[in-house]
């Protein structure tokens, strides 16, 4: 028996933050936009919309793939660098918003490799859980809202940026099928190339900090760029290989959205045609932990995904950390 992805959901909010209200922002010729980042828009949530809020439409959606899928849920983890705030987790908030007091719920904060932390985390603890004392599934959501770290004035990032929330449904599925493989690193010597400096305990959240910009995002964009095209390929090899399939014989590979171009880039580095890297950094920018199972479920909608059908899912992330996962659909 092993674990699958049985049910998807995503949501993003309704406002559309196109690339002339980003030119407008930061004095950039749109076209500058499209050639450097492949973005044509992003959404940003509505003023009071937390990042449980995102997360209940995507994590509803995901349930309602099974009818019982409620009374059989052991877990839920929510990955977001966003949190509603610093605590409780948010975990612990959407489960109230569910209605499914007693379910464990926690958060994961691996930026946007965040949704591959936890989809690992749940298929080991579930793969864990004697047989037969139920709670064998489990509820992961990626939800982010990067829009409230954004500088308004740093063409580099508030370019790449959006909001949203996906979320998928784990649970058994029978031996060969599910989750093959997963492979994550970190690289913490690398923390500086992706941050938000203040509001922790290093750097507190005081005027001081507010005035410097320390409550915003920052990223070094080119050295996260090399950071990927070396990482991912390596991390996706041996994801591959744990799981026993070749690369040509993966039928789609779900990226992280960092950026339209960066996707292209990893897409040359590896030898991948295109038409097999579906794509939703165009019209929902990078939305962080949501990526991956915002494009899952995008491009389920799209072509449905097939019995048996192999797909690769990857992305790096703040931190700096990676991630693959090997997954035969059921």
């Amino acid at each position: 028996m092993g674990m699958g992805i049985l049910g998807l959901g995503g949501h993003v909010p309704p406002l559309v933050i196109d690339n002339a209200q980003v030119a407008e922002w930061t004095g950039v010729d749109e076209s500058w936009i499209v050639e450097r980042t492949g973005i044509l828009e992003r959404r940003y949530r509505e003023p009071g919309t937390t990042t449980s809020d995102l997360a209940l439409p995507a994590a509803r959606e995901a349930l309602a793939a099974l009818p019982d899928a409620q009374d059989r849920l052991g877990l839920i983890i929510v990955a977001t660098s966003t949190p509603d705030q610093p605590q409780p987790s948010t975990g612990a908030v959407l489960q109230n918003k569910l209605g499914l007091s007693d379910v464990p719920a926690f958060d994961v904060n691996a930026v946007c490799s965040g949704f591959l932390y936890g989809l690992a985390v749940a298929d080991s603890m579930l793969s864990a859980r004697p047989a037969g004392l139920g709670g064998d599934h489990a509820l992961v959501v990626g939800s982010d809202i990067y829009s409230s770290l954004m500088n308004r004035d740093d063409r580099r990032t508030v370019s790449l940026f959006g909001d949203g929330a996906g979320a998928v449904l784990v649970g058994p599925v029978p031996e060969g099928y599910g989750i093959l493989s997963w492979r994550l690193v970190a690289h913490g010597e690398h923390r500086d190339l992706v941050e938000v400096p203040a509001g922790g305990t290093r750097a507190p959240l005081d005027a001081e900090a507010r005035e410097a910009g320390g409550h915003l995002f920052r990223m070094r964009g080119r050295e996260v760029r090399d950071y990927a095209l070396g990482v991912l390929p390596k991390v996706i090899g041996e994801a591959l290989d744990q799981a026993g399939v070749r690369q040509d014989e993966v039928d789609r590979f779900i990226l992280h959205q960092a950026n339209t171009r960066l996707v292209e880039a990893c897409c040359d580095e590896l030898g991948l045609d295109p038409a097999r890297v579906p794509l939703t950094a165009p019209h929902f920018g990078n939305t962080a932990a949501a990526s991956i199972p915002l494009t899952l479920r995008a491009e389920n909608e799209r072509r449905p995904f097939r019995r048996g059908e192999r797909l690769l899912l990857a992305g790096v992330g703040g931190g700096m950390t990676a991630g693959a996962a090997v997954v035969r659909w059921y």
